[in-house]
């Protein structure tokens, strides 16, 4: 009977083990959709805006409203996605990945649409790799977090106070190269922290917001790392 019993409950271990393996996988895709639609999207809006002049022209002069725009998203709407329903959550996600295509635009019009393209290859294949290495790694990356977001703030300080006050070429070389190796260590940190929630949070009605704040962090890696690449490979026209 107990001989019976044991093996019970190793059948309900693995199929719960299973169930979680099926989800989790689901879960991560989910989060990859929302990514690549929102890069998408980015990019759709980015490559009309370039190439409608009186647009550019618009968002050029309105660059920093729509940098103020994207900021106020991400610090004032997205840490209440979990007061949202799962619509509005999208919805959200839906006009910052429009925006920040606005934003971009007069960024990348100053670049041959050759390099561009090259750039980007180059960063997803980057991203790949890093983001692969985030959820299969059995190392605990947790640690890295506290750093990497130091790091992310202090070169996010460091682009607004060249760009307003000191202007060097030099600084703003050696930031983009520090911004690369951070938003690369944070595409791994993510990665694993999204597969780390999913456990947390295993069975939960929440999982479906989860995965667009998990979309969004992989997203803004990209796109950064996209935009300082560019600024360190990009041929301009």
């Amino acid at each position: 009977m107990a001989f019976g019993s044991d093996r019970n409950v190793v059948s309900s271990n693995t199929q719960v083990q299973a169930e979680f393996d099926a989800g989790l996988r689901a879960h991560v895709l989910r989060v990859y959709n929302y990514m690549a639609s929102g890069l998408a999207l980015t990019g759709i809006v980015c490559y009309f805006t370039i190439h409608s002049p009186a647009l550019l022209e618009s968002v050029f002069g309105l660059r920093w409203i729509f940098f103020a725009a994207t900021l106020g998203m991400a610090f004032l709407v997205f840490p209440r996605i979990h007061r949202m329903s799962v619509t509005a959550a999208q919805a959200a996600f839906w006009v910052f990945a429009t925006i920040i295509g606005l934003w971009i635009a007069p960024i990348v019009a100053q670049y041959t649409g050759t390099s561009v393209a090259r750039v980007f290859f180059i960063t997803a294949s980057m991203f790949g790799g890093m983001s692969l290495y985030g959820y299969t790694t059995k190392k605990d990356l947790s640690g890295w977090g506290s750093f990497l977001i130091m790091g992310f703030v202090g070169i996010f300080i460091g682009f607004l106070v060249n760009s307003f006050f000191i202007q060097s070429t030099a600084l703003h070389f050696a930031m983009s190269v520090i911004g690369v190796l951070v938003f690369t260590g944070l595409t791994a940190w993510d990665t694993q922290r999204i597969k780390n929630e999913y456990a947390e949070h295993f069975g939960s009605d929440t999982l479906a917001k989860m995965a667009i704040l998990g979309a969004l962090g992989l997203y803004m890696n990209f796109i950064n790392m996209f935009l300082m690449l560019l600024m360190l490979f990009g041929n301009r026209d």
